[in-house]
């Protein structure tokens, strides 16, 4: 019989890895030479909102789980390809997912108010914008998302 804290768990964690799945979609569907394109509003590159997406995942650990930092490394402006933003997005995406694990079990996101479930909407909410600001991003640059790729973001069923 399963108890309602791992099916909680359960849920928390294939939600969170549709949606580093959902990343990791969009990101294969990137030319490496587009992890370069700046929005019209300028900011961060299409690459540096990748590693953004990363990098924040790690300051989240390092306050809540630090001993699961050991699972991904931080990522340069200096240092962003493709492959090296595949590697770490998948390595810090399962540390937060254990991060989910550890928080159902105690209850709590240490550094985060209300809830584990909040803290779920709040990664995925930020991961969120950032991906609409990449679409933005490469169809201002002349390097729009295909139509299929668009649709696909939100298949989260087959993702």
């Amino acid at each position: 019989m399963i108890t309602i804290a791992a099916f909680i768990m359960h849920l928390l964690t294939e939600t969170w890895h549709i949606n580093n799945r959902i990343n990791l979609y969009l990101l294969d569907a990137i030319a490496e030479t587009s992890l370069s394109d700046v929005s019209a509003s300028k900011g961060r590159n299409v690459g540096e909102q990748f590693a953004h997406l990363h990098n924040v995942r790690l300051m989240w650990l390092k306050s809540a789980q630090p001993d699961l930092l050991a699972l991904a490394d931080k990522i340069e402006k200096e240092n962003i390809n493709k492959s090296l933003l595949i590697e770490q997005l998948q390595k810090s995406g399962e540390a937060i997912a254990q991060l989910f694990e550890i928080g159902v079990v105690e209850g709590r996101i240490k550094g985060f108010k209300p809830h584990p479930t909040g803290f779920l909407g709040y990664l995925i909410a930020h991961e969120a914008h950032h991906r609409g600001q990449i679409a933005l991003t490469l169809k201002q640059s002349g390097h729009p998302l295909d139509k299929k790729i668009s649709f696909g973001l939100w298949e989260w069923g087959s993702r």
